[in-house]
């Protein structure tokens, strides 16, 4: 069992935010109070959201072990058999391609088998009163979570949802998408037609919304996630490449001008590129060139190593159903792309 600390209704700051909180929602200050009071300080969160120590080298290869595996590949090709139409209606309202969708939802849950265990009420109150101060950014921080306190009020009122019930990962995040309370707010949708929103249980809900999300990201129908690229020494100006990060800032011909060297289909691209780099460890890094979509999968985790895992499980769960489809009794693992 978790080790949990006092509760926040010793914290006289807390119930006088309550009451700000009341007041800037329209809700009732008992209830915010009794919520408040109600929710604990989780030690586990706060050395959760700590980032790891500076100098800690990425690995690409590694990070990629722990998404594109036979449990979350045999679960995603359940996952998307059992939802092939509501899949493909979502595909065709949005354009997000059903892989993508698929993908999210088994990098973020195994399509539900680990939606965590905090009471999201202890996991935001945590991160909004106590984020942890040798966090580089900690008051930033603590005031995102500061709101997204005041929206899951909000939303658990406005579903007539006790606050003290519902539980997440530790971050606060809920349901099979993994959505926060403010993304619940204004991406999820009622895909199923029953009148309500249910992250938690309806798969028809959580495919709607994650491809609702990446729409209103500005997600580009039929565009490429990403190409392969190599590089020309005589010209390469990585340093200048890597600047904007995983921004998608270059045409292709500057690209080119800049020792990035793209090929087949990539060469008729017309959107901007990102020279995205991720890190191996001790051996040579990876490089791809991201487009839009790359950067749009990155709004809903800021991490390109995230949003290459989210691609390659969702290619590696149509392949395994194609596979399946032909006959075959093994289901593929998939390869990275450049490997």
């Amino acid at each position: 069992m978790a080790i949990t600390g006092p509760l926040y209704a010793t914290r006289p700051e807390v119930m006088q935010l309550a009451d700000t909180i009341a007041e800037r929602r329209l809700l009732d200050p008992d209830w915010v109070r009794h919520a408040l009071a109600h929710a604990r300080y989780m030690p586990a969160i706060a050395r959760a959201i700590t980032p790891p120590p500076v100098g800690t080298v990425k690995n690409w290869a590694v990070y990629r072990s722990r998404f594109i595996d036979q449990v979350r590949i045999k679960a995603g090709v359940k996952f998307w058999l059992a939802n092939q139409e509501t899949l493909a209606r979502a595909e065709r309202e949005t354009g997000v391609p059903a892989a993508i969708i698929v993908g999210i939802v088994g990098v973020e849950t195994i399509y539900g088998q680990q939606t965590g265990g905090y009471r999201v009420i202890d996991a935001l109150c945590t991160l909004a009163f106590d984020f942890p101060k040798e966090h580089p950014r900690a008051k930033d921080r603590s005031a995102f979570f500061r709101a997204e306190l005041e929206s899951y009020l909000s939303l658990t009122q406005r579903t007539g949802t006790d606050p003290l019930a519902l539980r997440g990962s530790y971050a606060g995040a809920m349901g099979l998408p993994q959505f926060m309370p403010s993304s619940w707010d204004k991406y999820a949708v009622d895909f199923d037609g029953d009148g309500r929103i249910d992250l938690f249980h309806s798969p028809a809900d959580v495919i709607g919304s994650v491809a609702n999300y990446f729409r209103a990201f500005r997600w580009q129908p039929g565009m490429p996630t990403h190409y392969p690229v190599g590089f020309d020494a005589a010209k390469l100006d990585k340093a200048a490449l890597l600047a904007p990060d995983i921004l998608p800032t270059f045409t292709t011909a500057t690209f080119a001008a800049k020792g990035a060297v793209l090929q087949g289909a990539a060469l008729n691209h017309t959107g901007p590129l990102a020279l995205v780099e991720l890190q191996n460890g001790e051996a040579e890094p990876l490089y791809i060139a991201g487009t839009e979509n790359f950067y749009a999968i990155t709004r809903y985790n800021w991490s390109s190593y995230y949003a290459l895992a989210v691609i390659e499980l969702g290619e590696a769960v149509a392949a395994a159903i194609a596979a399946t489809e032909r006959g075959g009794t093994n289901l593929p693992p998939g390869r990275p792309k450049g490997s």
